[in-house]
C-alpha cells in the first residue's frame, strides 16, 4: 500500500457530514423544544396559583401571571367575584401566616380567606350599633360570595347570619315604614289637585292610607317596649296580666290604657259618596 496517500481520501464524506450536521440540529431542537414546554407548563401553573399579599394595611389577592414567575392583583371581570376578592383591610390583624402560602385552586383560597372575614364580622355582628353591625353585614355579604367554604364554614356562616336576622328584619321594616310614608305624601299630593289621576289617588289613600297608619303605629310601639326592655329587662313572664275568667274579658295592665281600634276614615280633603270617592278643592 502506498503510504502516500491523497489528503482528501482521509476527510469524511459530505453525507456524513450532513448526516452528523442535521443530528446536532435534531438534538438541539428537541433540548429547546423540551425547554419550551417546561417554560409554558410553569407559566400554565403559575397563571392558576392565588397568593396573598399585605399593602397598605389591606389584604390584597395576587393572581399569577400567564410566566413562570409573576403575580398581579386578581381583578376578575364577574362583579360578584371582584366584590368578594376586593382588597380587605385586616384592622390590624395578624395574616403573616397567609402571605406565605400559594393556592393552586379558587376553592382552597375561599378557605383560607374564611377565617379572616369571620373574625372580622363576629364581633361587630353581636354590637347593638348601627354603623358597627352594618360594618359586620358588609364582612358577612362577601363571606357569602366565596363559593368554595367546607360544609364546617357554611354552618358557620348560616350562624352568624341567623343572629343578625333580628337586626336586619328591624332595617327592612324601618325602610318599609320610610317607603309608604313617602308613598302616601306623593298620593296626597297627586290627590290634591286636578289631574287625571286624582280619582284613582283618592281611592288608594282611602284604602291603604289606614292600614299604613296602623303600620307606622305597630312599628313605634314595638320600637317603644324594645327599647322600655332594654333598659329594664324584666325576667319572662312579668309585667303579663293575669288570664281573664271565662267570658270576661281582660283588663289591660297597670299603668296603661286600652287602646281603640283605628278608624278607617279617609283623609283629609278626601269626599265619598254613594256612588264613588270623590275630591273637592277647598
Amino acid at each position: 500500500m502506498n503510504p502516500m496517500m491523497n489528503p482528501q481520501q482521509n476527510r469524511p464524506g459530505f453525507g456524513r457530514r450532513a448526516t452528523s450536521a442535521f443530528t446536532r440540529l435534531l438534538v438541539t431542537l428537541i433540548i429547546l423544544g423540551l425547554g419550551g414546554a417546561v417554560a409554558f407548563l410553569l407559566s400554565q401553573l403559575n397563571a392558576r396559583t392565588f397568593t396573598l399579599a399585605q399593602e397598605n394595611g389591606q389584604l390584597v389577592v395576587m393572581k399569577g401571571r400567564l410566566l413562570p414567575t409573576g403575580a398581579a392583583p386578581y381583578r376578575p371581570g364577574d362583579a360578584r367575584l371582584a366584590d368578594a376578592y376586593a382588597p380587605l383591610s385586616t384592622e390590624g390583624r395578624d395574616v403573616s401566616a397567609l402571605l406565605e402560602q400559594r393556592f393552586t385552586e379558587r376553592d382552597e383560597l375561599d378557605r383560607a380567606l374564611f377565617p379572616v372575614l369571620e373574625g372580622l364580622a363576629r364581633p361587630r355582628v353581636q354590637s347593638d350599633d348601627p354603623a358597627v353591625l352594618e360594618k359586620g353585614l358588609y364582612f358577612l355579604r362577601r363571606a357569602e360570595l366565596l363559593s368554595g367554604l367546607t360544609e364546617e364554614q357554611r354552618r358557620t356562616l348560616e350562624t352568624m347570619k341567623a343572629d343578625v336576622a333580628f337586626f336586619q328584619a328591624r332595617q327592612k321594616l324601618e325602610q318599609a315604614r320610610r317607603d309608604v310614608t313617602e308613598a302616601l305624601t306623593q298620593l296626597k299630593i297627586a290627590s290634591e289637585s286636578r289631574n287625571r289621576n286624582t280619582q284613582r289617588a283618592n281611592q288608594m289613600l282611602s284604602v291603604v292610607g289606614p292600614a299604613a297608619q296602623a303600620l307606622e303605629k305597630a312599628l313605634r310601639t314595638v320600637d317603644a317596649s324594645l327599647a322600655e326592655a332594654g333598659a329594664s329587662p324584666q325576667p319572662s313572664g312579668m309585667g303579663l296580666p293575669p288570664p281573664a275568667p271565662e267570658g270576661q274579658q281582660a283588663a289591660p295592665p297597670q299603668g296603661t290604657e286600652a287602646t281603640p281600634p283605628p278608624t278607617t276614615a279617609p283623609p283629609a280633603g278626601v269626599r265619598t259618596s254613594d256612588t264613588e270617592t270623590q275630591q273637592r278643592p277647598q
